[in-house]
């Protein structure tokens, strides 16, 4: 039910666009402004540092909401699983990091405890989060625990007005706990309706590319360090990280560093959907899963500041090693191998990392150690089965064969067996080069240099080759 007033003195959609900075401003309560070198970049680590908390303080604040202190589990079985197609000495340790136990179903509530703790502490009346994913219903979630009011926008249907059934669940999900939700086509409406409505509300803008929203995940990272010392004595060789806009990533990393993995070898993954255009009517329902894919995580990579903030406090190429893709059948099958194997049956975006995982135990050692970063809650409209029916709705041909093979939008191949689990590689170098092609770089200072150096996780020389 919508219970929002509507100003009628709307602005028009160039209005709000041409004054989309202010708006960003002021519903965030951060002066990007302050940040800002005289060149191409900004002072990132200050940024993070004078609008984040410590560590303990995150950790409490969470605490206090149902958030974190989320079990690390060892998959027995499904790591022995992996050692069946391993040679010998090799299958590494699989560990799983199990975000379903938080607060509404996902790691996302982390992110969202501490952006409805800013709202209330800055005095905002409510919340808005543009999402049509896990994030919505974790805003919603802590908003209601808060007293605040909450709306979430949601990219929900095509031109024929229709829905996934992943989307059609979360806001099931958001309107369980007192949201309002406001569904729209794919396409610019969102962003122009986003704005739209924090301007005419004055709500705080929930925004998963905050330095709130990223702080908050940096306590999912500390842990997983903290745990793994406890029970191993050492850290993980390897976290994969499930990656979509940069701030799961980003977050993890730095948290990890905060406990002093910085050894630990971040490893990016997304579902291959290669040919879709997420901002596409005709593309839109002919892929099988809302976030964690490359539609997303390469332009979110390339160009961080593509987001609903001036400065995104994610930005991927500063921290990932690895940067790997999976196919969709590949994921479903592991999905259907957790529930089988572990017992466990949780939702799609976690499992696109415990795919890769799975692919890569098979190279590494047996007595190394790959931990899964996050699960996520599952039922109705985001179980394997309503989402392969959505599929064959749509035209998409269900196949056994070579996952490699797969053609997005054309078919969804599952492997056979776990043997044919297999990743593709994204030459991080390619990103780079991708993320030069928005810099003017016929003018940079030495200032900008650095700025680019610490961008693109690289020394000098490297950089100078990429100009």
């Amino acid at each position: 039910m919508t219970c929002m007033v509507v100003s009628q003195m709307s602005k028009t959609y160039h209005e709000i666009m041409n004054d989309k900075r202010r708006i960003m401003k002021e519903s965030v309560g951060i002066d990007y402004e302050g940040y800002e070198f005289e060149g191409i970049g900004f002072d990132y680590e200050k940024m993070m540092s004078d609008q984040g908390y410590p560590i303990s303080k995150i950790r409490d604040i969470q605490r206090k909401n149902m958030v974190g202190d989320t079990p690390l589990i060892e998959l027995h079985n499904l790591t022995k699983y992996a050692r069946k197609y391993a040679k010998k000495g090799y299958g590494a340790r699989i560990f799983l990091k199990d975000e379903a136990a938080n607060l509404s179903g996902s790691y996302k509530a982390r992110r969202a405890a501490l952006s409805v703790y800013k709202a209330k502490e800055l005095g905002y009346k409510g919340v808005i989060a543009a999402t049509s994913g896990n994030y919505g219903a974790a805003v919603a979630a802590l908003a209601a625990k808060e007293g605040l009011k909450c709306i979430i926008v949601q990219e929900t249907f095509d031109s024929n007005n229709v829905s996934q059934p992943e989307i059609l669940e979360k806001a099931r999900k958001c309107e369980s706990y007192g949201a309002e939700v406001v569904q729209l086509s794919v396409g610019p409406e969102l962003f122009y309706t986003f704005l739209k409505l924090l301007d005419e509300t004055k709500y705080f803008n929930a925004s998963l590319y905050s330095p709130y929203g990223v702080n908050g995940v940096e306590t999912l990272g500390f842990e997983i360090a903290e745990e793994m010392m406890n029970k191993e004595g050492k850290y993980p060789e390897a976290v994969i990280v499930t990656n979509a806009g940069g701030g799961n990533l980003t977050g993890t990393a730095r948290g990890l560093k905060r406990a002093g993995a910085s050894k630990t070898r971040i490893i990016g993954c997304s579902v291959d959907l290669y040919g879709l255009h997420m901002a596409s009517d005709k593309d839109f329902n002919r892929k099988s899963f809302t976030t964690g894919h490359t539609g997303f995580g390469i332009p979110f990579t390339t160009f961080p500041d593509r987001s609903d903030v001036p400065r995104s406090a994610a930005r991927p190429l500063r921290y990932m090693d690895r940067y790997l893709t999976m196919n969709q059948g590949s994921v479903f099958f592991i999905t259907e191998t957790l529930a089988l194997l572990e017992g466990m049956e949780r939702g799609p975006a976690g499992n696109t990392s415990l795919a890769a995982a799975f692919a890569l135990a098979k190279e590494m050692k047996e007595d190394e150690i790959i931990v899964v970063q996050e699960t996520e809650y599952t039922g109705a409209g985001k179980h394997i089965q309503p989402q392969l029916s959505f599929a064959k709705k749509n035209g998409i041909e269900l196949l056994f064969g070579n996952p490699l093979e797969e053609k997005p939008g054309t078919n969804i191949i599952f492997p056979e067996n776990g043997s044919y689990i297999a990743y593709k590689e994204i030459d991080l170098g390619i990103l780079r080069t991708s993320y030069m092609k928005h810099i003017d770089t016929g003018s940079l200072s030495e200032q900008d240099k650095e700025f680019l150096m610490q961008e693109l996780g690289v020394d000098r020389k490297t950089l100078l080759e990429y100009i």
